[in-house]
């Protein structure tokens, strides 16, 4: 895959979580990102026209290398592989802004206002990652599975926060585990096979 050109959006992610790591994220300022990503404020609000959309666009970043690196010879594969898959190329794109992130976990838990706000995106970014898998996110049972793959992702992401292992041994087997109990759901599940693997067989 191509590299990514560093726009000014990139920018502005890598100054925010850079600082994130080093002061905090409740207390810094978007005159603080703006002069680290050296752009003016009116360049920081028309990229991310609030505190909270720079964490939304860094959900969106990690959306968008989720499903550039579909791999669509695993479609026939288990519903609980291809999640794993999805959830650990999630963390894989969110590697670089990992001391930023867990900045902004420790933050949030005393701001439930911000956590609140990030929920929709939270949701989303939930969606496309089903849909990446072949997983249906849509109607009651897709809604469903959109939170039941919050929670789980949110819980995995707090262990990957601290696991500084090479192989994630301890996020793998976390995430591991809690598919496997949320597989013990029939309604988490979809019914039958993937639309993927249906139509590969067509």
């Amino acid at each position: 895959m191509a590299k990514r050109p560093v726009t000014q959006r990139t920018r502005i992610l890598n100054a925010a979580m850079e600082l994130a790591a080093e002061h905090g994220w409740r207390d810094l300022t978007l005159g603080q990102i703006a002069a680290a990503a050296k752009v003016s404020l009116a360049q920081l609000h028309a990229n991310f026209p609030a505190h909270t959309k720079i964490l939304i666009g860094l959900m969106e970043r990690a959306d968008a290398e989720v499903l550039e690196n579909i791999d669509p010879a695993a479609a026939s594969e288990p519903v609980h592989d291809r999640l794993m898959d999805a959830v650990m190329r999630r963390l894989d794109a969110l590697a670089p802004y990992k001391p930023g992130i867990k900045a902004v976990l420790r933050d949030l838990a005393s701001d439930p206002v911000a956590a609140l706000a990030m929920a929709p995106a939270c949701f989303n970014a939930m969606a496309w990652m089903l849909e990446s898998g072949g997983i249906g996110s849509a109607g009651p049972g897709g809604r469903l599975r959109i939170r039941g793959l919050a929670l789980i992702y949110l819980s995995t992401l707090c262990v990957w926060v601290r696991d500084e292992s090479q192989d994630m041994g301890a996020t793998l087997s976390h995430l591991d585990r809690r598919l496997r109990q949320a597989g013990r759901l029939v309604s988490f599940l979809p019914r039958g096979r993937s639309r993927h693997a249906a139509a590969a067989e067509s």
